[in-house]
């Protein structure tokens, strides 16, 4: 199965938040540990957490990731 990323944040709370509501909204998000680097737990990547769903589920949770983004501030 090919995961997309659908957004990108540097906020590891924020991240685990919009995680939790895509996988109550029916999504699948790929639980790659929204904390950080591995070993490091508050230390992000260059980029930031990248949220990441299924292929197939890209548009809509793309749409809903944005807005609980847009809702929290961003």
């Amino acid at each position: 199965m090919r995961f997309v990323d659908v957004l990108t944040l540097r906020d590891p709370s924020r991240a685990r938040v919009i995680v939790a509501a895509l996988r109550a909204h029916g999504f699948h998000p790929l639980d790659t540990g929204t904390d950080g680097i591995p070993g490091l737990p508050g230390v992000t990547g260059l980029n930031g957490i990248a949220i990441r769903v299924p292929e197939h589920e890209a548009e809509d949770a793309k749409i809903l990731a944005d807005a609980i983004n847009g809702d929290m501030g961003a």
